[in-house]
C-alpha cells in the first residue's frame, strides 16, 4: 500500500479559501503543481514550489525549468523531486507561488498521513471552501479578514507586531 499525504491550502487574498488534497507521497511537485492549476481552474503558468518553516519564511526553492548550476543553494526542478523527499513530519509546510512576478502564492500544510484507501484515486480534491483568488487579478478576489480562516492561522504570528511596550525577556 502507497502513503497518502493530505495538504490544507489557504490564501492570503481570499481569507475565506480552503482546499484539502489528498495525493501520494511519490507523487512528483511537477505533478502536484497541474494537479493545483487543474483544480482551481488556472491556465498554465511559471510557479515554484518552496518548503517553509513554522513561521512561513521561504527556504528551498523547486522550480519548474531546471535551473540547476551547480550550486548547492540552487532551485531544483520539481520533476525530479517527490513530496516525500521534502516533506517528512505533520505540519511540514510548502508555499506554491504561482504568480512569479507579482509575488502571490498559497500555504499548503500537512495535516495528515495515512495508508490509501483501497479502490481509491489520488490525487483528489476532498474539501474546498470559497472562490480561488482570480489567477491574474488580485483585486477582483479580495476577500477581509472577518471569520476568515488564514486570518486565524496566521494571526499568532503578528500578535506583537507594532507593540512598542511588548518587551522579550
Amino acid at each position: 500500500m502507497s502513503m497518502v499525504f493530505r495538504f490544507r491550502m489557504l490564501s492570503d487574498e481570499n481569507d475565506n479559501f480552503v482546499r484539502d488534497y489528498e495525493v501520494l507521497y511519490d507523487m512528483t511537485l511537477l505533478d502536484f503543481h497541474n494537479f493545483i492549476l487543474q483544480t482551481l481552474e488556472y491556465e498554465d503558468c511559471m510557479a515554484s514550489f518552496f518548503t517553509a518553516d513554522d513561521r512561513w519564511e521561504k527556504q528551498r526553492e523547486f522550480t519548474i525549468v531546471d535551473m540547476g548550476d551547480g550550486t548547492e543553494d540552487a532551485p531544483v526542478a520539481m520533476e525530479s523531486v517527490t513530496l516525500g523527499q521534502v516533506i517528512h513530519n505533520r505540519r511540514d509546510r510548502l508555499i506554491y507561488l504561482f504568480d512569479l512576478f507579482g509575488d502571490r502564492a498559497y500555504f499548503l500544510e500537512l495535516t495528515g498521513a495515512f495508508e490509501a484507501e483501497k479502490g481509491a484515486s489520488y490525487p483528489r480534491e476532498i474539501y474546498a471552501q470559497a472562490d480561488a483568488p482570480d489567477q491574474y487579478d488580485p483585486s477582483k478576489t479580495r476577500v477581509g479578514d472577518e471569520g476568515s480562516i488564514f486570518g486565524d492561522v496566521m494571526s499568532e504570528f503578528s500578535d506583537f507586531e507594532g507593540d512598542e511596550n511588548y518587551e522579550d525577556e
